[in-house]
């Protein structure tokens, strides 16, 4: 049965879909994904913004809502958006410190839709951090200020990033790469596996959720020969973990945890650094790669790609990885409103 007809027999609400900096690809790719919304089976889905940042980008229809509950009579025939006023002059491919209030200003509406749960889960288009960091935004990114916002602790939290075979987490994210071995530690690893793990079961069903764990080092240290960070923190870590009755296996070798017969091993894989996680997970889901925040009492996912200011205005965004994060937006708040 298609996930469309599922979630409104459940009464999910509508899904709140900020778009983004005005002057990326966000209106482009949300407007082409609500062209797909028949064949993808999409819940309906409201976008949050300014209207003429899609009308600059897009010349289908567009309807102007006054509150979530009005998107489902208008989905069917135009995409539904709460307007944010406003961005400035809006130009394709140039960012300015206007757009980027006004992405901000959706962000905190769209976070909020969520919280209050007039909205089924939150779905976040592309930001550009260097435009928010110029007008005062204080977060790493927008999984810290969507943490904040819903009263959670960033350590409580977990970046996922979700292809169809293949879910990675980073343990450490946005951080140069010198500093990950002295941000490692053995309470940082098992707060990261206990959210995945909640996540897991309760975004995705999975009753008993199977989890891997990256080695640091090449070949996972090589019992030390290489590096003591898995003697001295993830091995103690996994310890714990298991003894709490966790299904987790590692430290593994990150070269030889990847491959299609090693993925039929667990249901997610802690890495401990950034380009561990994201290495490959977009090479094998480039453009349907979805991140998704762990932990939260909301449901919260993005298109695991940027602004793309370069070809903004082109008509050229492919929005794939846009249409998998509605989707799987939709699947997880299906999943929440049947515990």
């Amino acid at each position: 049965m298609p996930w469309s007809i599922i979630g409104e027999r459940c009464a999910v609400s509508p899904l709140a879909v900020a778009l983004g900096d005005p002057a990326g690809i966000g209106p482009e790719i949300v407007a082409k994904a609500w062209l797909h919304r028949k064949e993808r089976g999409l819940l309906t889905f409201f976008a949050i913004g300014d209207a003429r940042s899609v009308s600059a980008v897009w010349d289908g229809p567009v309807r102007r809502i006054s509150s979530p509950a009005d998107a489902p009579a208008v989905f069917d025939e135009a995409l539904p958006l709460l307007q944010v006023e406003d961005a400035g002059i809006i130009a394709p491919g140039q960012p300015d410190m206007a757009g980027a209030r006004c992405s901000l200003d959706a962000l905190e509406m769209a976070a909020g839709l969520a919280r209050s749960g007039a909205a089924g889960a939150l779905v976040t288009g592309p930001v550009s951090k260097a435009q928010l960091y110029a007008i005062g935004f204080t977060h790493p990114g927008q999984t810290e200020f969507v943490a904040e916002r819903c009263g959670v602790s960033a350590s409580n939290v977990a970046m996922m990033l979700a292809g169809p075979s293949l879910r990675t987490v980073p343990v450490t994210t946005h951080v140069p790469l010198a500093e990950v071995a002295a941000l490692l530690s053995i309470d940082l690893i098992v707060a990261k596996a206990n959210a995945t793990a909640r996540g897991l079961q309760r975004d995705f069903g999975i009753a008993a959720p199977r989890l891997a764990v990256a080695g640091f080092n090449p070949h996972a240290g090589e019992q030390g020969a290489l590096g003591r960070e898995e003697i001295e923190i993830v091995i103690p870590a996994l310890e714990l973990l298991r003894e709490s009755g966790m299904d987790v296996i590692g430290p593994l070798a990150a070269d030889t945890m990847f491959h299609p017969r090693a993925r039929m091993r667990y249901d997610a894989a802690l890495c401990l650094y950034h380009d561990q996680a994201l290495i490959p997970l977009k090479t094998l889901h480039f453009d349907e790669g979805v991140n998704m925040t762990l932990g939260l009492p909301i449901v919260r996912t993005s298109p695991d790609h940027g602004t793309a200011f370069e070809i903004a205005g082109k008509n050229c965004a492919d929005p794939g990885a846009m249409i998998a994060a509605i989707e799987l937006a939709g699947r997880c708040a299906w999943h929440r409103s049947q515990a």
